[in-house]
């Protein structure tokens, strides 16, 4: 039986993360390749790192259509909670958008609810909070697709794996190569649950990132701090402004 699986989104699906020889896999790949082993899969990931959901919508969403996928993952908003281009309005569009043309074009959806990066990440409580507000208020969107156009949807806020360090690569913004292989294991799950029957993706760790705190020291120095200092432009301001919001939403709570 004849397959098609369209990837939509940012890094997490471009697999960053999840090195191999030439380039990135990740769980959409894994996902694909566990699909392969029942179908024959026409795989398209159009997934761009640093991607938001007006990229994918602009960029990613006619080639997806094109490719009359069976399958579409639409998983894509986290970085725009991390811009200073923040507009709800905006999200909301963009994503319910892109999920009524995949809808539409005959593919099953498969979406995300997130988690709280901020808390995996370490920051602190008056920075973690506003961003996890802002988390919140895609999820709400994301809870509006599944209500309009179901799907498969996975909540990684339920996922106890989430929470161990191993399932981050050292960077602790992308899966490591076991949280990509437990994602794509995941929705394999709930793929089994739709009636579709296909061998699972391993969750068995084939090499990649051990955490320790060496190598996340090593990390930090070589690529965090340039990361930082590539998009303090956005994130400089942006933290002082969550953190002022996030003081006087507390002030007032206690004066109410």
């Amino acid at each position: 039986m004849y397959l098609r699986l369209a990837a939509l989104g940012d890094s997490t699906t471009v697999g960053i993360g999840d090195p191999v020889p030439g380039g990135w896999r990740g769980w959409a790949r894994l996902l694909a390749e566990s699909l392969g082993t029942a179908y024959d899969v026409s795989f398209c990931n159009l997934a761009v790192s640093g991607a938001i959901c007006a990229d994918v919508r602009s960029e990613q969403l006619a080639d997806a259509v094109a490719h009359a996928p069976d399958l579409a993952s639409l998983i894509v908003g986290v970085n725009d909670t991390m811009r200073s281009t923040w507009d709800p309005v905006r999200i909301r569009e963009d994503l319910m958008t892109c999920a009524e043309a995949l809808h539409g074009s005959g593919a099953m959806l498969v979406t995300a609810r997130f988690h709280d990066h901020g808390a995996v990440f370490g920051l602190p409580g008056v920075l973690r909070r506003p961003l996890a507000a802002r988390i919140e208020v895609v999820n709400r969107v994301y809870d509006e697709v599944y209500a309009s156009y179901g799907g498969i949807r996975l909540d990684l806020a339920t996922r106890p794996e989430v929470a161990t360090r191993r399932f981050w690569s050292v960077d602790r913004l992308h899966p490591s190569e076991l949280g990509h292989r437990a994602l794509a294991h995941a929705y394999g799950e709930l793929l089994h649950g739709e009636g579709m029957h296909f061998q699972l993706p391993g969750l068995e760790a084939q090499g990649g990132y051990e955490p320790s705190w060496r190598r996340d020291v090593m990390w930090m120095v070589a690529e965090g701090a340039p990361w930082v200092g590539r998009r303090a432009r956005d994130l400089g301001p942006l933290a002082v402004r969550l953190a002022v919001t996030d003081r006087r939403v507390g002030r007032t709570k206690v004066g109410a």
